[in-house]
């Protein structure tokens, strides 16, 4: 028969082992963490114009063209995305109004955004609809860009706060419900965070400029300031367990207590 001084050298190696493989087990687990982090830094959203994968494009149309160097999105689509009814979206929804050039200028931007930023990763979403399998949500938006497209919008008129949920949709084409009424911008949102955070149902969050924030307006030529903005979530995503071997530091004194029993 074991010693009860036999017993208890085997029960401490059993813990000390179980408790070296936890340690190795969450230190490995969080380097696999780390590295698929790493890559939403430069990654598409499943969607249905969406390349797999994001790279140069030489022949983006129009506004864009910042996207060109690392995008998400073709030519062709970037042309379709300038002709104001993709996915069959009607801007001009209310009825005898027509959306103003201004107005429309920064929705065609936004659309450049949604279709070509490979930058997007980190706030990535998992939906079921018809034309993507993923969406963005509380992307940090520049409050400088989201207080010049509501201004540039704010005496044009829309049926709905929520342009993704609310509207009725027939033929493949968005309607105003029976129920709604068309009044102007400043009346349905009241102001610019409003505006950006609900129209797209809060894909945008309105965040002050000193504080980390993407721009929708940039010069692509001097980079895009956007990668970033998108290493900065991954890394305040990240736990401090991710960079350091913070499980050896519960491990250690737990093996130092049994070594010293």
């Amino acid at each position: 028969m074991l010693s009860h001084h036999q017993n208890a050298c085997e029960t401490r190696h059993y813990v000390i082992f179980v408790l070296l493989f936890l340690g190795l087990f969450h230190s490995i687990s969080g380097q696999i963490s780390v590295k698929d982090k790493r890559q939403l830094v430069n990654s598409c959203i499943d969607g249905n114009n969406h390349k797999r994968e994001p790279g140069p494009e030489d022949s983006l149309h129009k506004q864009c063209l910042p996207w060109k160097n690392n995008s998400c999105c073709t030519g062709n689509t970037t042309v379709h995305a300038h002709g104001g009814k993709m996915y069959g979206f009607n801007y001009n929804h209310c009825p005898n109004r027509k959306m103003s050039s201004k107005c429309l200028e920064h929705f065609v931007q936004d659309l450049c955004f949604y279709e070509c930023s490979p930058n997007v990763g980190p706030w990535m979403q998992t939906v079921n609809m018809k034309m993507r399998r993923e969406r963005f949500l509380d992307v940090p938006l520049c409050a400088t860009d989201c207080d010049d497209w509501f201004n540039a919008c704010k005496d044009d008129y829309t049926c709905t706060d929520n342009w993704t949920l609310n509207f009725k949709w027939i033929n493949g084409t968005n309607h105003c419900r029976p129920e709604s009424e068309c009044r102007t911008f400043s009346d349905i949102f009241q102001n610019s965070s409003n505006f950006c955070e609900r129209v797209w149902d809060h894909s945008w969050k309105y965040t002050n400029n000193s504080e980390p924030c993407m721009r929708i307006w940039f010069d692509g030529d001097q980079g895009n300031p956007n990668e970033n903005i998108a290493r900065w979530k991954i890394q305040q995503s990240n736990s401090a367990e991710t960079f350091s071997t913070k499980p050896l530091t519960y491990v250690l004194p737990a093996l130092m207590l049994f070594l010293n029993y």
